[in-house]
């Protein structure tokens, strides 16, 4: 699956005990549609991004930063601290294409 999305923070790089390291960041994907009255509704979804790859891009990802990826969805369903149902949805990126900024600083992929 195809998403382009804004982050919504700076990128977190984290060691796993296996030295494996990933990014983790979350975007936001904007939407609009009309209704019957044509009224025209905002839709905004957010995604908590997991990238393995190269963890060097990291750096490139910050707030605001417009970015396209590939990957697959997840969710994930789970109770809060007063044992209410909540849900997330989680996007493992296979690869990212960042929009703007110097090219030629981004690491190859």
């Amino acid at each position: 699956m195809e998403i382009t999305a804004r982050l919504t923070g700076d990128a977190k790089l984290s060691t796993l005990k296996d030295e494996r390291q990933v990014v983790s960041f979350n975007v936001a994907v904007n939407d609009s549609y009309k209704t019957k009255d044509r009224e025209l509704k905002k839709v905004t979804t957010y995604f908590q991004c997991s990238y393995w790859i190269n963890p060097g891009i990291g750096q490139y990802l910050t707030k605001g930063t417009l970015v396209e990826m590939y990957g697959r969805i997840g969710v994930n369903a789970y109770k809060d601290m007063e044992g209410e149902p909540k849900a997330s949805l989680t996007f493992h990126v296979n690869n990212i294409k960042l929009h703007g900024g110097n090219r030629q600083e981004i690491p190859n992929q």
